[in-house]
C-alpha cells in the first residue's frame, strides 16, 4: 500500500513533523513493505512555516524585525524553491504576536504590525514570487498600517508627517500614498490563511471581538473601532478598494484588510491554502490510505482544521482515511479514530507521546490484512 501520513501538530507534545515521523516509523514496523509518505500539515496558524518547509524541501530564514511595541525580535520565514517561482511563508505571530508582549506591557492602542511588514519584505527580497501569510495570534489592531509603512507606503497626517504607530495613530490619518511600495513586494502574489470571517469594524469586527484579548479596555475598543473605520474610509478614497464588507478583513487586528488593500491579497481558509501549497490532492491521487490527526480531535477539528481538510479531500477521491490523535472527543461516521489516551492513558499520552504514537500506528497497521 501507499500510505499518506498527513497530521497536524499534537499541541504541547509533538510538532506536525514529529507526529508524521512517529506514525511513519510505527507503521513500517508492522508493514515494512508499504510505501509511507509523511506529509506534515498545518491550518495556517502556528507551525505552518515548518510544515510547508518540511513537505516541500525549503529552508527557514531568521531575520531581525520590530516586535509589536518596537522592540527587536527574531522571526522566521520559509522559502521554498519551485519551478514556477519561490514560495515565501510568513506567520504574522512570529513578528507581531501577542505572545511576544508580556501581559503587563500590552498596549493595544500602540501595537504595530511593522515587523510583519519587515518579514514580508525579507521574503520578497529573498526571491519569493508568491507569498502565504498566516494570520492569528496577533497583539495588534492597526489594520495592517504598520505592515504597509514597512513595505514603503506612506500613511500621513494633515501636516504630511507619518502617523503614529498602532491603531490610535490612525485617527490622525489624512491620506495614503502607496507609490513607494517596494518593487519586490509589488510583484508578489499573496494568499492569506484566514480562519475567521469577521469584518473589519462593527460589533463583530476586529476591535470589539478580539481587542479585549489583547488588553483593550471598553474605551480602547471604541477608539480602535473608530480608527479602523477611518482607515477603511481613507483606503477607499485613496486606493479605490473597499475593505469594509469583505469577510475576514478583521482577522489579526485588521491585518487582513491591510493585506487586501496594499498587496491585493486573497483571504482563504487556512487548511485549503496549505493543502494546495503542498499538493495534497496530487498526493491523495496515488495513495491507498491517508492518516491524519492532531492532539485533541474534537468538534473544532471538523470545522476548518487539518483533519477536516484531509478527510474532506480524501472522501472526494474515495481514499480511505483514519485518525490517530492524542484525545478523541468526536468520531465521524465511517472514519476509524484511535486515541493515545484511550489506548495508554493520559499520563503516557503526554509524557511519551512520540513512542505512544509509534505504537498505536504499529498496532493499527498490524491489524490490516497483509499485502500477500
Amino acid at each position: 500500500m501507499h500510505v499518506l501520513v498527513a497530521p497536524d501538530k499534537f499541541r504541547g507534545t509533538l510538532t506536525a513533523v514529529q507526529a508524521a515521523e512517529a506514525v511513519a516509523t510505527g507503521w513500517l514496523r508492522s508493514r515494512p513493505y508499504d510505501a509511507v509518505e509523511p506529509l506534515p500539515l498545518a491550518d495556517g496558524g502556528e507551525g505552518t512555516v515548518d510544515a510547508i518547509v518540511a513537505a516541500l524541501g525549503g529552508e527557514r530564514r531568521a531575520v531581525r524585525v520590530a516586535g509589536p511595541l518596537g522592540d527587536p525580535v527574531y522571526a522566521v520565514f520559509g522559502l521554498v524553491p519551485r519551478a514556477e517561482g519561490a514560495l515565501g511563508v510568513v506567520e504574522m505571530a512570529q513578528a507581531s504576536g501577542l505572545a511576544l508582549v508580556p501581559e503587563g506591557r500590552r498596549n493595544p492602542l500602540r501595537a504595530s504590525t511593522r515587523g510583519t511588514g519587515e518579514l514580508i519584505l525579507a521574503a520578497a527580497r529573498a526571491g519569493a514570487s508568491e507569498l502565504l501569510v498566516c494570520l492569528g495570534g496577533s497583539a495588534t489592531t492597526d489594520g495592517g498600517a504598520g505592515m504597509a509603512t514597512a513595505l514603503g507606503a506612506a500613511l500621513l497626517d494633515a501636516a504630511g508627517a507619518p502617523v503614529g504607530p498602532g491603531g490610535q495613530g490612525l485617527l490622525d490619518l489624512a491620506r495614503i500614498d502607496a507609490r513607494g511600495l517596494d518593487p519586490a513586494v509589488r510583484r508578489l502574489r499573496v494568499n492569506v490563511a484566514c480562519d475567521v470571517d469577521n469584518p473589519l469594524t462593527g460589533p463583530q469586527g476586529a476591535a470589539h471581538v478580539y481587542g479585549p484579548q489583547k488588553g483593550a479596555s471598553a474605551q480602547d475598543v471604541l477608539v480602535l473601532d473608530r480608527a479602523l473605520a477611518h482607515l477603511a474610509a481613507v483606503v477607499h478614497r485613496d486606493l479605490g478598494i473597499d475593505v469594509r464588507s469583505i469577510p475576514g478583513t478583521g482577522a489579526a487586528g485588521g491585518l487582513g484588510a491591510g493585506l487586501v488593500a496594499f498587496l491585493g491579497a486573497r483571504l482563504r481558509r487556512g487548511v485549503d491554502v496549505v493543502a494546495e501549497a503542498v499538493g495534497l490532492q496530487d498526493r491523495l491521487d496515488r495513495a491507498d490510505l491517508v492518516i491524519t490527526g492532531e492532539g485533541t480531535f474534537d468538534a473544532s477539528s471538523l470545522r476548518g482544521k487539518v483533519p477536516s481538510g484531509v478527510l474532506e479531500a480524501a472522501a472526494a477521491v474515495r481514499v480511505p482515511a483514519l485518525v490517530l490523535c492524542g484525545r478523541a472527543e468526536v468520531r465521524p461516521e465511517g472514519v476509524a479514530v484511535h486515541s493515545l489516551v484511550e489506548r495508554f492513558g493520559a499520563e503516557r499520552a503526554l509524557s511519551d507521546a512520540r513512542r505512544a504514537l509509534e505504537d498505536v500506528a504499529a498496532e493499527v497497521a498490524g491489524g490490516l490484512p497483509s499485502a500477500g
